[in-house]
């Protein structure tokens, strides 16, 4: 079988080892991180939206999309689920579980960036993890607050009350407990993304009382097949080569 994997989280390299054996599987990856090495086709970049992905779909001969980006990718999500529409092929989808506060956290979650803006009045030294999208505010920083701002790649600020971390994970807790004290974090921003890469922040967020502010995740479309382990859906996929 022909399979397109829509990548974006290290899931999915997993989920690409184990299909590559026994399909033909292209693995697609936007190109803003490192490109992994895989024992399968790779394609790089984007489509040129749901038109572009399902022309793609049909050139290739694809039987089947399987999305397994990361789940704030929400307009790549959907681009997919049209496009298998318009290419007649069924859609599966690695739905990656969002992390759960434990006794003690206190997560505030918000909807969006005007609602974090607001949870973030009574702070003052916050730390973003939510890659670009702070960068895009640097003019409306409160001058009694100083950011710390990390993503993978970014142009330097000018702003003296931001600080620009330019570094990719995963991170250790020792890691992350240095920098949260070394920069006097009182808050620690971030998106509820899910998987063990990032989850350091959080543990480090915890041990030292921290708040934590999760930008929540925004509505994914309904795949015809939808998975929350790798392991099974891969292995859903093996059986299906077996009937």
């Amino acid at each position: 079988m022909r399979i397109l994997i829509l990548g974006g989280v290290g899931e999915a390299l997993k989920l690409a080892r184990a299909l590559a054996p026994i399909h033909r599987v292209i693995y697609s990856v936007a190109g803003k991180g490192r490109i992994p090495e895989l024992p399968c086709a790779m394609r790089v970049g984007g489509f040129g939206g749901a038109d572009g992905l399902a022309a793609f779909l049909r050139e290739q001969s694809i039987e089947r999309l399987i999305d397994a980006t990361h789940p704030y990718a929400a307009q790549i999500s959907h681009n997919a689920a049209l496009a298998a529409r318009l290419a007649g092929i069924p859609l599966w989808a690695y739905r990656r579980p969002a992390w759960r506060p434990e006794p003690g956290d206190d997560w505030r979650s918000v909807a969006d960036w005007t609602g974090m803006m607001a949870a973030l009045r009574e702070f003052r030294r916050p730390f973003f993890t939510l890659g670009l999208e702070p960068l895009r505010h640097v003019a409306d920083i409160p001058p009694e607050q100083h950011w710390l701002v990390r993503c993978l790649a970014a142009e330097p600020s000018a702003s003296p009350r931001l600080t620009l971390l330019c570094a990719t994970g995963p991170f250790a807790l020792e890691q992350e407990l240095v920098l949260l004290r070394d920069y006097r974090i009182d808050v620690l921003v971030a998106k509820n993304s899910g998987g063990g890469a990032v989850e350091a922040k959080l543990a480090a967020a915890r041990r030292l009382n921290i708040p934590v502010i999760l930008l929540e995740r925004p509505a994914l479309p309904v795949a015809d097949r939808e998975f929350a382990e790798v392991a099974r859906l891969a292995a859903e996929m093996t059986d299906f080569l077996s009937d």
